[in-house]
């Protein structure tokens, strides 16, 4: 295990609308831990390149572009606020467009370089709470706690739903499933970093589950891994 100033790196991976920004604010909270979102850093990142209009498909422009990028997260005021090159575009990264353009562009290896190096630079004291896809199996493998959350793509559809209509998006049911789904495909399915359950990651299924379960299961794995010998 690694010595670490602040405390232990804990990472949350899972597939979209699992409940891992919940969670991990939650459990930030719960231990004085900080929370990164390593997903709204994609989406940020993501959005800066489809307003510039880059061609995804040029690596060279990618990275470049990826060079001299300002993804900030902002909790101070007990609310995470995402900041790109200075904008707050918190609300812009969380439409179903940009959860599509999301998965295309972060699959490619510029773009993961630039914020793998972020994360694991924002990280390596420990006291954090990480979550995204590939914290425990690329970005902290060496993570101290690790949990899979996930759940039925028709109950991370319904949930995505509520959402969606809470915000006053116009969108069914059933196609926010089919996206859910499309989803899962693209982030298991890509060469780079895909979506899967590290070996030593506790699954936790949280189908039909509260949120305090949720964080009991994880607080008590917690206790027993910095419980003194």
């Amino acid at each position: 295990m690694n010595e670490r100033t602040r405390g232990l790196v804990i990472a949350i991976d899972g597939p979209s609308g699992a409940g891992k920004s919940t969670i991990a604010n939650q459990l930030a909270k719960r231990l004085g831990y900080k929370q990164i979102d390593t997903g709204a850093m994609y989406r940020a990142l993501s959005y800066l390149i489809s307003q510039v209009g880059i061609d995804s498909g040029d690596m060279d422009a990618v990275k470049r572009f990826c060079s001299d990028v300002d993804i900030r997260l902002d909790c101070s005021n007990g609310t995470q606020r995402v900041f790109a090159n200075g904008q707050d575009v918190t609300s812009q990264i969380r439409t179903p467009e940009m959860s599509q353009i999301t998965s295309v562009i972060s699959a490619l290896k510029p773009v993961r370089e630039a914020l793998m190096k972020a994360q694991r630079k924002m990280g390596s004291n420990g006291g954090v709470v990480l979550e995204g896809r590939d914290i425990g199996t690329v970005v902290f493998p060496d993570a101290e706690l690790k949990f899979y959350l996930y759940a039925s793509p028709e109950e991370r559809g319904r949930r995505r739903f509520a959402e969606l209509i809470d915000k006053g998006e116009q969108v069914t049911l059933e196609e926010t499933i089919q996206a859910v789904s499309r989803r899962d495909d693209q982030d298991s399915q890509r060469d780079l970093a895909p979506l899967k359950q590290a070996e030593d990651a506790i699954p936790i299924d949280s189908s039909g589950v509260g949120i305090e379960d949720v964080l009991e299961i994880m607080e008590a794995a917690f206790r027993e891994k910095t419980a003194k010998p």
